[in-house]
């Protein structure tokens, strides 16, 4: 089974970019989609070909946006927000429907209603995919410096802000691998996370210490939520002690010419559905002016 991530920064812009093109030819059974930044009506036509879209748009209009796509059609669907569009191929409606509520963790209230979680039940494996689109955040309020930030200084607000997701979605990721459990099924969570964890993740890790997404006690938190018990770093676990694969590159510059990338988009799988873990990688362009994203599809191969 070929299951695939992707942070298309938008579909509308990446279906221009060769979305399509990239679908049909990798051919995978699953894809977790993050940033769609597009309500259901503005989706382009047929983008998604013979998949069923499980989709919470959230209410920020041009942001967010969290999607599964799916061979044959979720046995259940669930979102935080309580509501998703459900389409089967070649369906064009574009209002949601209301799912069985799902208990939300302290913390997360806040961001229910943001598209940023969805999971399914696939109907044809004994798995739980979710797809998980996490604040970008900031620095704290004593890193921030003026004049030396792209962003006006905030006091922290963005930097507290993903502090209290990472804490509530501990808890909340916690009660859905074991509610995955319950039902006979393995845990798959894939997106960007917005989190590189060690220093192969980064290429220019020694001076990134003090940049948002290699933030000490971010990492700190990524190391919280793996173990060999729980959840395992499928691409790291396939590629130990090696630079990247990255997943993530700035439209600046010649950063991806260069390869001066991030590793932000992870497959987090329960330890039976990693050991299936045949094949992982990034598919990374191979020019800057063929990428459908500032992000790559993250791919893995599962021997089920």
């Amino acid at each position: 089974m070929r299951i695939a991530t992707f942070n298309v920064n938008g579909i509308r812009a990446a279906q221009r970019r060769g979305f399509q093109h990239w679908l049909r030819e990798r051919d995978p059974d699953v894809v977790a989609v993050q940033e769609m930044r597009s309500r259901a009506a503005t989706i382009p036509s047929g983008v998604f070909g013979p998949y069923h879209l499980a989709y919470d748009e959230g209410v920020l209009a041009g942001r967010n946006g969290v999607a599964v796509l799916t061979r044959h059609a979720p046995a259940a669907v669930r979102t935080w927000s309580g509501t998703a569009v459900l389409r089967a191929p070649g369906e064009t409606h574009t209002h949601a429907v209301e799912l069985d509520p799902a208990p939300l963790a302290r913390g997360l209230r806040e961001f229910a209603d943001q598209g940023r979680y969805i999971e399914v039940d696939l109907a044809d494996a004994p798995i739980t995919v979710a797809s998980l689109y996490l604040p970008k955040g900031g620095l704290p309020a004593h890193l921030q410096k003026p004049g030396r930030m792209r962003e006006a200084p905030d006091g922290g607000a963005r930097y507290e802000r993903k502090m209290r997701f990472l804490n509530g979605f501990a808890r909340q990721l916690t009660r859905s691998r074991r509610d995955a459990r319950a039902r006979g099924r393995d845990l798959l969570l894939m997106g960007d996370l917005n989190i590189a964890h060690t220093r192969h993740d980064v290429r220019n890790w020694r001076r990134s210490n003090q940049v948002e997404g290699y933030l000490p006690e971010e990492r700190e938190w990524f190391g919280s939520i793996l173990s060999p018990r729980t959840l395992v770093d499928v691409v790291r676990d396939r590629c130990p002690d090696t630079d990247g694969p990255y997943s993530w590159w700035s439209w600046l510059g010649q950063s991806f010419a260069d390869d001066t990338g991030w590793r932000i988009d992870y497959h987090l799988a329960t330890p039976r559905l990693a050991r299936a873990a045949v094949a992982a990688g990034t598919d990374r362009e191979p020019a800057a002016d063929l990428r459908m994203s500032d992000h790559a599809p993250v791919v893995v191969d599962y021997e089920l």
